[in-house]
């Protein structure tokens, strides 16, 4: 049994059998994704221990599913029946920040909050921020291409990931990619595996690329009567050539659910709030400021401002982060993650606001509107069936709508269970037998995290 491999290759704390404990592993954060129980998880404490997981399990033709601290929102991390789930909580060391050539080397299980602060402290700065920066981990950030509230000038995940060691699917642990700053040699397999969601190898160490500390930002915020309005807006940011460094959207239902929570007194002046931040320097800074409040209230802002108050403009970019835990408290959330050419947005909106009036479905917004990645929130009751069917036909629609205006099925969660039909849509057959042709030669047992990514009935 791949069980008694695992005893006699690892020291016994590494392995969890306490059936409570595994239950907890079995599943990400993705409402309704399925999930079966693990026969065992496993906790490394290095590569090599990561190393002798994957040979157990290759041995033993066993599922393995790798997992980070669980944050996901699309079932890429849900076990399968009988597998090895492994859990990288006890990667967590920061081996190496490198002032002059501006690179930090990590494992998998370092909290992305955590390693943004170690690099603040030397000076420097890792951008990629996802909304769940607090909690979730790098490992889990490669394995989705993450990207967060900076992607919409700084970029995401990949964009800072110069170089990877894996485990890949017949055991080897390798080291792929580089610490300079250019090179071109042989195939991009660090790109590859960046967005791979554990099914192309277990990633155990990360080589990402710094900046130097920022210049503080400026806060320009605008509220609007409607989703559409506020989308308007924003197309006519990106049209006037202003780039900032963030650009988001929040509605009333998730300000409402925020200040119910947290008493934040956000909700009673606005239907939408965007959220616009410049970190240019000096006058150009200010330039770009005066632009996005111009746009703001050029497309009907029924109030527009820049913020004097680091404060309150704080407050209201910890209310954006906190929307999607505020409203998992009222009900189930079952949460999209489109992305839409920028000009598409104002469109897209109104197709999610048809979507919810067509199903009678609350869906509320926050996206990272800057850059058209869309985040409708699907709320229904607890225990209602009913309203659970009307999400997910709404979920569809809202799939559908993205690939007709030329977006995409996720621009940042990854596609793990919930997207495989629509990743089937938005490639077609012949690009999806290329993917299939690079998980057969990479993981040629198909033991690396099985029936995620690939439609049901693939070889993948």
């Amino acid at each position: 049994m791949v069980i008694d491999d695992l005893a006699a290759a690892l020291p016994a704390d590494r392995l969890v059998r306490d059936p409570d404990v595994v239950r907890s592993f079995a599943h990400d954060e993705a409402e309704w994704a399925p999930y079966a129980l693990p026969a065992v998880v496993v906790r490394p404490h290095s590569a090599e221990e990561v190393q002798s997981v994957v040979r157990a399990c290759l041995k033993h033709r066993t599922p393995l599913v790798t997992r980070g601290a669980g944050t996901g929102l699309s079932g890429g991390a849900n076990a399968v029946d009988g597998c090895v789930v492994l859990v990288t909580d006890r990667l967590t060391a920061v081996k190496e920040i490198d002032e002059r050539e501006r690179y930090a080397v990590v494992e998998p299980g370092v909290v992305n909050d955590d390693l943004r602060a170690a690099c603040a402290e030397r000076g420097l700065w890792y951008p990629p921020d996802p909304a769940s920066s607090p909690w979730s981990t790098i490992g889990g950030n490669v394995a989705t291409n993450a990207g967060g509230i900076c992607c919409v000038k700084y970029g995401v995940t990949r964009d800072y990931v110069l170089g990877l060691q894996v485990v890949t699917g017949t055991g080897e642990l390798v080291r792929l990619g580089r610490r300079t700053a250019k090179g071109v040699a042989g195939y991009d397999l660090t790109g590859l595996m960046v967005g791979s969601e554990g099914t192309l190898g277990v990633v155990t160490e990360i080589t990402v690329r710094l900046r130097p500390a920022r210049a503080a930002e400026r806060t320009v915020a605008g509220y609007f009567d409607s989703t559409v309005d506020a989308g308007k807006a924003a197309a006519a940011v990106a049209a006037r050539g202003v780039l900032p460094s963030a650009l988001e959207l929040v509605d009333r239902h998730c300000l409402a659910a925020v200040d119910e929570w947290k008493n934040m007194g956000l909700s009673a002046d606005a239907n939408v709030v965007l959220l616009a931040r410049t970190d240019a320097p000096g006058a150009l800074g200010e330039h770009e400021a005066a632009e996005i409040l111009a746009c703001f209230e050029g497309a009907g802002a029924t109030w527009a401002a820049q913020s004097t108050d680091q404060a309150e403009a704080d407050a209201l970019f910890a209310a954006r982060r906190l929307a999607y835990p505020a409203l998992e408290r009222l009900g189930p959330v079952l949460t999209e993650d489109v992305c839409v050419p920028t000009q598409a947005v104002p469109e897209m909106l109104a197709r999610i606001d048809a979507a919810a009036s067509k199903h009678g479905v609350l869906i509320a917004n926050v996206a990272h509107i800057g850059d058209g990645n869309l985040h409708p929130l699907l709320v229904t009751p607890p225990g209602d069936d009913a309203a659970r069917a009307s999400a997910q036909a709404a979920f569809e629609d809202i799939i559908a709508d993205a690939l007709a205006l030329g977006g995409t099925v996720t621009g940042e969660h990854g596609v793990g269970l919930l997207k495989r039909p629509g990743l089937a849509r938005e490639l077609g057959d012949e690009v999806l037998a290329l993917h299939r042709a690079v998980k057969h030669a990479l993981d040629p047992h198909h033991i690396l995290n099985p029936g995620k990514v690939f439609p049901e009935g693939t070889p993948a």
